[in-house]
């Protein structure tokens, strides 16, 4: 990893289908800002990809990975930090998101075992991320009555579990019934995040 002050190979993943969604304008946001702070960025667009997002059967191994996957793989590898941006839908993250990592987080490649014991050996450490969160919810509510399961999912039993260390999370709502200002102030502290790299 490089030290703080240098530049990064930073790849911004949308885990939103569509391209002119508000979580789209986020994840440009973001990697337009850490960009120009000089890093070298990346966007994976889930939306984009060409994969099956259903694991068929128990071992996935059994399932090879299309193209677009193993690219995506790449570019994960590549990544010295990670954006992932992607709204809340029904307290969790959406289909696309889960699915993309069903098939792409694979044994021998994020995680594995060690015969004999339980616990993973995270493959992908040495690796940050951020969590850029829109939601129609309140964030004060979804973080103390909902108990924030879809972020606690990313950070805990995802990405930590495979070795990459969440530093940042940035929940935007309620997006339902907000204004262009208030969306706009939501975009300048994304743009501030990917700047402050």
């Amino acid at each position: 990893m490089s030290a703080n002050n240098a530049p990064h190979n930073v790849l911004v993943i949308l885990g939103h289908g569509s391209n002119t969604s508000f979580s789209a304008a986020v994840a440009d946001t973001y990697a337009q800002a850490a960009q120009a702070a000089g890093h070298t960025v990346r966007v994976l667009r889930l939306g984009d990809l060409r994969f099956d997002a259903l694991l068929h059967g128990s071992n996935p191994h059994h399932q090879a990975l299309e193209p677009d996957l193993l690219a995506a793989q790449d570019n994960i590898l590549w990544a010295q930090h990670i954006a992932w941006v992607f709204p809340v839908w029904w307290g969790s993250v959406p289909a696309l998101l889960k699915g993309f990592l069903d098939r792409a987080f694979t044994s021998g490649w994020a995680y594995k075992f060690n015969k004999g014991s339980p616990f993973p050996v995270p493959l992908l450490k040495g690796r940050t991320a951020h969590l850029l969160v829109p939601m129609d919810t309140p964030p004060w509510y979804y973080r103390w009555v909902y108990r924030m399961p879809a972020i606690h999912q990313m950070r805990k039993t995802t990405l930590e579990f495979c070795g990459i260390r969440p530093t940042k999370t940035l929940m935007l709502g309620p997006i339902i019934h907000s204004t262009a200002e208030q969306r706009g102030g939501w975009l300048q502290k994304a743009g501030a995040m990917g700047a402050a790299l």
